[in-house]
């Protein structure tokens, strides 16, 4: 994974958490995979599509956060631990979290901001009453 300025990193997390002019910034200043990881989040194909060609580590990370333990996998094997942990973090393991936010609170907190965000969609994925409706 390519090293990001610390200002990247905090933008793409205010982007994961639904600032879409930071969003559409990344998208537009030689950070797409970041401003399409925001939509891949969201289940955007054609996202998902571009990151598995371009910066499959992404997906594996998003793919992790949903349990997918092969993709935690496949991001260990191939070098990408801080990616693994961000996405074990996001996905409920406390000790991940806690060694992200000794370690690497930047990440740390990233991995709270997509944890946030799939957590919303799971609690309207569960929502009765909003069935249909999106």
């Amino acid at each position: 994974m390519k090293k990001y300025p610390e200002k990247i990193v905090i933008a793409w997390g205010e982007a994961i958490s639904g600032n879409l002019e930071i969003r559409d910034w990344l998208m537009k200043n030689n950070y797409p995979e970041l401003g399409l990881f925001c939509h891949a989040l969201y289940f955007d194909k054609s996202a998902s599509d571009w990151l598995m060609k371009n910066a499959p580590h992404f997906l594996a990370t998003i793919k992790g956060v949903e349990g997918k333990k092969d993709a935690i996998r496949w991001l260990e094997i191939n070098g990408f631990n801080l990616l693994a942990k961000v996405a074990k973090a996001a996905d409920n393991d406390k000790e991940q979290m806690r060694w992200l936010m000794l370690n690497d609170k930047l990440f740390g907190v990233l991995a709270q901001r997509i944890k946030l965000v799939k957590d919303d969609i799971e609690e309207a994925n569960n929502d009765v009453h909003r069935w249909g409706y999106e």
